[in-house]
């Protein structure tokens, strides 16, 4: 998809979220969602097959900008650090940070919205891919190991189960987080179901071989 393209999906999903979250997913309609965006209807559905999947592009960016930080992650660093450096708010764009409301605000509507859900779900299952890549390049193994698959899978339902949980307490029961609250929650949750030892510094590879970790094969 080109660049064009995908600032115009970005366009749409933005439009749409505000329209979602403003009147609700059902009071909605494709030529609102059109007119907040500045495009024709018809363009709208060139792009998207519903309404509901509007806003897979916020969720699908989310996500992508996760995995793309723990593409990142340096091999002698822990989970801990490494998300508190993700997270740190300071160091996100303002657009970043808009999105990032957004987002949070459409989560919490999804234990309503059993169709944004839907949409929600499925930009999870897409990251598994991504995430297996990103365990097995810093234990040294096959992506396609059941282990890490499996790694992969149960980290990716933590950190979905995480995003919701603070997105409700934050949207609907109107509690605050701080950065280092949001670091904790995530990395117990992630830790709780981790079958393999990557949330800890990993040895360094030595002539493109890492040295096999004392506690290799057990859960940290």
């Amino acid at each position: 998809m080109s660049d064009r393209s995908e600032a115009a999906r970005l366009t749409v999903a933005r439009a749409a979220a505000r329209l979602f979250i403003a009147h609700g997913v059902a009071a909605t309609q494709g030529g609102e969602i059109a007119k907040e965006a500045g495009i024709s209807e018809r363009t709208v559905w060139r792009y998207f097959r519903n309404k509901e999947s509007c806003v897979a592009p916020l969720f699908s960016r989310s996500w992508a900008n996760f995995a793309e930080q723990m593409r990142s992650w340096p091999r002698d660093i822990s989970l801990e650090a490494h998300l508190a450096t993700c997270f740190d708010l300071e160091k996100r764009s303002p657009d970043e940070l808009a999105d990032a409301i957004i987002i949070v605000r459409l989560i919490a509507m999804v234990p309503d919205e059993p169709d944004l859900r839907s949409i929600w779900l499925l930009s999870y299952h897409d990251g598994e891919d991504a995430l297996a890549a990103i365990i097995a390049d810093r234990l040294d193994r096959s992506r396609n190991d059941f282990a890490v698959r499996l790694c992969a899978v149960a980290t990716m339902g933590a950190v979905r189960t995480i995003d919701e949980t603070i997105s409700l307490a934050a949207i609907r029961h109107r509690q605050s987080f701080t950065t280092a609250e949001v670091v904790a929650r995530m990395a117990e949750a992630i830790r709780s179901v981790s079958n393999l030892p990557f949330c800890d510094p990993v040895g360094p590879k030595l002539f493109g071989i890492r040295p096999a970790s004392p506690v290799e094969g057990r859960a940290p």
